[in-house]
């Protein structure tokens, strides 16, 4: 099981970082069939093979992943997708 960690810092406040995680839950739905359900300030990401968060604070979003088995061997490719994703998603 690999386990994956982002974080960005943000000067959005966390209304607006909220909205933008809200989008990008939407997007990864689509996509990829997570499930995204907020639980206070985190958003949970749940799929077979894939248990992510999104933890959103006044001026950082961390995005936490763990990846089953079958994942885990493009656990590179995934992170650098996050990563991409988030820097796009907080411009």
């Amino acid at each position: 099981m690999a386990k994956i960690s982002v974080e960005r810092a943000h000067s959005l406040g966390k209304e607006a970082a909220r909205e933008k995680a809200d989008k990008l839950a939407k997007k990864l739905n689509e996509q990829y069939g997570l499930e995204p359900q907020w639980s206070g300030d985190t958003l949970n990401l749940k799929r077979s093979g894939v248990k992510g968060e999104v933890h959103v604070a006044d001026d950082s979003i961390r995005v936490d992943v763990e990846l089953g088995l079958m994942m885990s061997a493009m656990s590179g490719m995934i992170k650098a997708e996050i990563e991409k994703a988030l820097d796009k998603a907080l411009v």
